[in-house]
């Protein structure tokens, strides 16, 4: 079994963050990634609010993240999927699809999946006219008509990528403003995106590609079938751990991992970051925040230096 300082379960910015402090105080640091490294950062088309970037775009970002980690001694193993933890004791058991690992030391920073509409025809057409990755997916609708459903952040931004890749985009949300920062809008109106206030999607139809969506307005009560090409998904996440709660790691009731002011869970030297967590504000700059205490503190509980507490 091999044997490592600190075991850090995912690679999105919060992940990467905590290798880079790992790594740089001297721990064996490992890094467990089930796809490749980057997290929903890695498709985002551009990022405006990450500190030192007046616009960078989310694999650029990536990118430098995992050099940066990577030049301090930190292994990263994507496509590594943690399968089981056992968390207890000073000697914690990391079971995965190909090998496993002991170390006193874990953090959590697995992420969120994108949630999805749960409708029907979603499943059918994934990947058919239904995404949930406008830098993925965007260019493949240039000139055709898509509707992006959501109301925050991400779907400001997937609906103003996909205007500048040449689709005709309308932008649809279940209340009558956007929870998006204020620049985003101003970006969009400037994008010539169109709105559909007060809306929610029910059902999407179609032969073998989306032809289609059925609409429902929710204070008129209104049904309208609207002719779309493509159908671009992005109305929030919902937290990667399924693994996390059967080791007996606290959550809460829709799964976020429960921590305190020092990203400490309710087992001794199980440590979490980043959107993962029940902290409510989910950007990459709270990651890199989460994780650099979360790193300190997995050095400290390792370690024991002199001011650890």
């Amino acid at each position: 079994m091999e044997s490592w300082d600190i075991i850090i379960i995912g690679a999105g910015p919060a992940g990467l963050t905590a290798g880079i402090y790992a790594g740089r105080s001297g721990m064996k640091t490992l890094v467990l990634e089930e796809k490749m490294s980057g997290g929903e950062t890695a498709i985002a088309p551009w990022i405006e609010n990450y500190p030192g970037f007046d616009s960078i775009s989310g694999p650029d970002l990536v990118m430098k993240m995992v050099t940066h980690c990577q030049k301090f001694g930190a292994q990263i193993n994507e496509l590594e999927k943690v399968v089981s933890l056992d968390p207890k004791g000073q000697k914690k058991v990391v079971k995965t699809n190909k090998t496993t690992y002991s170390t006193p030391a874990i953090i959590i920073a697995t992420g969120t999946h994108h949630r999805r509409l749960n409708v029907p025809g979603e499943e059918r057409f994934q990947g058919k006219g239904v995404s949930y990755c406008a830098m993925c997916d965007g260019p493949f609708f240039k000139s055709k008509k898509v509707i992006v459903v959501g109301g925050g952040n991400s779907a400001a931004i997937s609906a103003r990528y996909l205007s500048g890749v040449g689709a005709e985009v309308e932008l649809l949300h279940r209340r009558s403003q956007l929870r998006a920062e204020a620049a985003y809008l101003d970006d969009l109106k400037r994008e010539n995106v169109k709105f559909r206030w007060n809306s929610e999607v029910k059902e999407i139809k179609g032969e073998t590609i989306v032809n289609s969506v059925v609409v429902h307005n929710n204070k008129t009560g209104e049904l309208n079938e609207l002719n779309v090409d493509g159908l671009f998904v992005q109305i929030g996440e919902t937290p990667n751990t399924q693994f996390v709660e059967k080791a007996g790691i606290e959550v809460d009731k829709k799964g976020y991992i429960v921590v305190d002011t020092r990203q400490r869970t309710n087992v001794p030297g199980v440590f979490a970051a980043g959107d993962v967590t029940v902290k409510p504000v989910k950007q990459i700059g709270t990651a890199v925040g989460e994780a650099i205490i979360a790193a300190t503190e997995a050095f400290g509980y390792v370690n024991r230096p002199y001011y650890y507490k």
